[in-house]
């Protein structure tokens, strides 16, 4: 039975209290200890931040720091992610059904399994979340869609060279374990605005050694790209199985700067989510969150409090 822990992390890094003024949480599970934040009151709507790769719940720090007054939120560090443990490939599967069973398992022991809530993701996160949320016929209020895909790749994209080398060759594999190259290469590219140093630092703080870039590699190495590849069948059911929410409320916030998730995701994305408010960026990258900083927060908060269910006619004029 997972146990909820209120310890140190086994990590040593720890971002600085002005960053990231949470309060840590872990479940155990069958590998190794998840992180999460478990923030706002116990009893209010809640909001689940799914990240992806190579960041942690520190990507949400900001919309989280929003939100948390009315909302309950829920941000996971995905297995040998952020400040979760980093158990080696003897002790844990790095794939994606076992991150979709992660995510089941947080939510049942959180006795949210069932309850209506808002969806925001990133990354992989998309595939992770809505993965999630379309096996477990999740009721979504809302959805708030950043530079993700939850889909097979469309066919107008061709897979970029970078993550081909990083997945697929054993030197890319090599670069990114001994010289951070993923997480440390998306702290630099990553952002398309100006960022502090220690901004950069917090998304790769827990990175720091070749035990701890595990999952940063078996991210990419694990990603789906035909019929037959290992969770290839995951994804396609994915897409079909988010025909439910179609007419669901979403907001689309894109940075058209991102060399991976570009036109093309996007232009999916509005096929699947045709009623969603979206946001095109020029000037923003993959980080787009980050990019958009408390302007884009402040309207994604709009966007989720507008469409809460309750929510009068004067609020959402005033929106």
């Amino acid at each position: 039975m997972p146990v909820d822990h209120r310890a140190e992390s086994a990590n040593a890094y720890r971002p600085p209290e002005n960053l990231y003024p949470f309060e840590s949480h872990w479940l155990d599970l069958d590998g190794g200890r998840l992180h999460y934040l478990d923030e706002g009151p116990r009893d209010a709507p809640v909001v689940l931040m799914v990240h992806g790769n190579p960041t942690w719940s520190f990507y949400y720090r900001n919309l989280v720091k929003a939100l948390r007054g009315r909302y309950r939120c829920i941000v996971p560090d995905h297995m040998g992610c952020g400040l979760s443990d980093k158990p080696d490939d003897e002790h844990y599967p790095y794939q994606l059904e076992r991150r979709i069973d992660d995510i089941d398992a947080l939510m049942k022991h959180l006795g949210l399994a069932g309850q209506p809530l808002t969806l925001v993701v990133h990354d992989w996160g998309g595939m992770i979340g809505f993965g999630w949320a379309t096996r477990a016929g999740a009721e979504l209020r809302q959805c708030v869609v950043l530079n993700t895909a939850a889909f097979p790749m469309p066919e107008s994209k061709r897979f970029p060279l970078a993550l081909w080398f990083a997945g697929r060759t054993s030197l890319g594999a090599f670069a990114v374990r001994a010289f951070n190259a993923f997480s440390g290469g998306a702290a630099r590219i990553g952002f398309k605005q100006p960022v502090s140093k220690e901004v950069r630092a917090g998304y790769v703080g827990p990175y720091d050694s070749w035990d701890n870039r595990i999952a940063t590699v078996r991210f990419v190495q694990d990603i789906p790209l035909k019929p037959g590849d290992r969770g290839y069948d995951i994804v396609e059911r994915t897409e079909q199985d988010l025909s439910r929410y179609r007419q669901t409320p979403a907001m689309i916030a894109w940075g058209l700067r991102d060399f991976v998730f570009d036109h093309h995701f996007l232009a999916r994305w509005e096929q699947i989510l045709p009623q969603a408010e979206v946001e095109r960026h020029e000037d923003y990258g993959h980080y787009v969150l980050e990019d958009g900083g408390e302007a884009l927060v402040e309207r994604i908060t709009q966007f989720i409090e507008r469409h809460e269910p309750g929510a009068d006619a004067a609020t959402v004029a005033g929106t």
